[in-house]
C-alpha cells in the first residue's frame, strides 16, 4: 500500500524530451500549490535543467520566466561549422552561468541527481552531491544530444545526453515514494502512421516517432522492474515536436492538473 505523499518523503523524477519538457513546469506549479517539496530531484536532459533550477530554490514562476526569456532559438542557438554537433553551446553556457554561478552539486537546496552518458563507453554517469562538479557542468552534460549540441567534457571525460541510457531516472530514486513525470511516455506519440503529402515530412515524422518509441520502451522496462511506489504522470505531448521551443506556454499547460489525479 503506497504511503501518502508528504514533503520530504518522495523523489521527483523528471524526464528528458526537449521542448516537451516544458510540461514539467505545470507539474511543478501544482506541487507548489499543494505545498509539496520533494526529498530529492532526479533529472535527465530538459528534466535536468528544470530540476536543477528547482533544486537551487527557484519557484516555478521564476523558472518559467527564465525559459520563456530564452525560448526564442536565436537567444541560445549558435550554429557550429566544426566539431561533432550542429549547435555550439557557448550561448547556453552563459545562460547557465547566470542561473547557477559556481554552485556545485552539493550546494543544491534540494538534493539533486543529474543523468548523463559517457560517450566513449556508453556507461551511465550520475552526478550528485558526492561529486565535486558544478551544477552548470552537469546540466550541460545531461542535455548534450549527440550531433545536435556539443558534447561536454568534465575532468577529461566526454559526456552526452542522459536519454541514451535512462530518460526517466527511476533507478536512481532514493525514496520508495516517487512522483515521475514522463513527457515521452504513452501519450507522446500518435497511434497512427504519418500521412503527409510531402515524403520528407513523413520521413522526419517517422524518425521522431521511432525515437519516442525507443525511449518509451526503455522506460517501460525500468517501470516493470521497479519495486517503488511510482505515481506516473504522462502529459499528452504528442501534438508537439521536441524542438517546439516557441510553444513554452502551451506545453507548460499540458502538465497542469495532472498531479492530483496521480496522487
Amino acid at each position: 500500500m503506497p504511503s501518502p505523499i508528504r514533503s520530504g518523503n518522495f523523489s521527483l523524477v523528471l524526464s528528458g524530451g526537449g521542448a516537451l519538457g516544458f510540461a514539467h513546469l505545470g507539474v511543478l506549479h501544482d506541487l507548489e500549490r499543494l505545498g509539496l517539496v520533494p526529498g530529492e530531484i532526479v533529472g535527465t536532459s530538459m528534466g535536468g535543467i528544470i530540476g536543477a533550477c528547482m533544486a537551487i530554490g527557484m519557484k516555478e514562476s521564476e523558472i518559467f520566466e527564465q525559459i520563456r526569456a530564452f525560448s526564442g532559438v536565436y537567444n541560445w542557438i549558435a550554429f557550429s561549422l566544426t566539431g561533432n554537433a550542429v549547435i555550439d553551446t557557448k550561448k547556453i553556457a552563459k545562460i547557465f552561468d547566470a542561473l547557477f554561478g559556481e554552485r556545485k552539486m552539493r550546494d543544491a537546496a534540494i538534493p539533486l541527481k543529474l543523468i548523463a552518458t559517457d560517450l566513449l563507453t556508453g556507461d551511465k554517469r550520475l552526478f550528485d552531491a558526492s561529486d565535486n562538479v558544478r551544477i552548470k557542468d552537469a546540466v550541460l552534460a545531461t542535455m548534450a544530444i549527440p550531433g545536435v549540441f556539443d558534447e561536454h567534457r568534465i575532468d577529461g571525460t566526454v559526456y552526452g545526453d542522459g536519454f541514451l541510457c535512462e530518460n526517466l531516472g527511476l533507478t536512481e530514486a532514493r525514496f520508495d515514494e516517487v512522483i515521475a513525470v514522463d513527457v515521452l511516455g504513452k501519450n507522446a506519440f500518435r497511434h497512427e502512421m504519418p500521412d503527409h503529402r510531402l515524403k520528407t515530412s513523413n520521413v522526419l515524422e517517422m524518425f521522431e516517432k521511432s525515437l519516442r518509441l525507443l525511449i518509451y520502451n526503455q522506460t517501460r522496462s525500468h517501470l516493470r522492474h521497479s519495486g517503488r511506489n511510482i505515481r506516473l504522470i504522462e502529459p499528452d505531448t504528442k501534438q508537439y515536436k521536441t524542438f517546439s521551443f516557441h510553444k513554452t506556454e502551451a506545453i507548460r499547460r499540458l502538465g497542469l492538473g495532472l498531479l492530483e489525479k496521480a496522487l
